[in-house]
């Protein structure tokens, strides 16, 4: 298996995890959140939701420049929400279709506008940019789940709402 047969196979298994939790996002709490300095629900969740585009970037460009962008707009249903998601997703699916392994030792840069944040390979960018970055935000997204008394699905395993059988 390749390199990038890996990450792609690694996509889809997070992916699917990353999906169960954000079907629990209780539209209603948006505006929460655990601590006045923490994202409220509604951030935490957009951003888990965008968070594919930082892979799609790193597959299909040698840099992700964040100057200009427009705020994602509000979330107004969890219909919203996961089409969000999806499409993030299956844009990415179509981007590893044409990558390959050849492209993991490129140089990649996340900058805005001169200012450069990150300066690594491309398979930096998606372990580190992508992977790690979603499922520690995905962690955090659990932890609001729980303290709103929402069950929180199983990502690696069981967890006190949902055992395995």
């Amino acid at each position: 298996m390749s390199k990038t047969e890996a990450f792609l196979a690694e996509f889809k298994r997070e992916t699917a995890s990353t999906k169960r939790m954000l079907e629990r996002v209780p539209i209603d709490k948006l505006a929460w959140r655990p601590h006045e300095k923490s994202n409220s629900l509604e951030q935490l969740a957009k951003h888990i939701a965008n968070l594919p585009n930082m892979l799609y970037y790193a597959i299909i460009a040698d840099e992700r420049n964040l100057a200009g962008l427009q705020p994602l707009p509000p979330i107004e249903s969890k219909e919203q929400l996961m089409s969000f998601f999806e499409e993030n997703c299956a844009k990415v699916l179509t981007a590893f279709e044409s990558f390959s392994d050849d492209s993991l030792s490129r140089k990649w840069e996340l900058k805005a506008g001169d200012r450069v944040f990150i300066s690594t390979t491309k398979e930096d960018a998606i372990r580190y940019m992508y992977f790690n970055h979603s499922i520690h935000h995905r962690g955090q997204l659990s932890v609001y789940l729980r303290l709103l008394d929402v069950p929180v699905p199983g990502m690696y395993g069981p967890t006190a709402d949902e055992q395995m059988s």
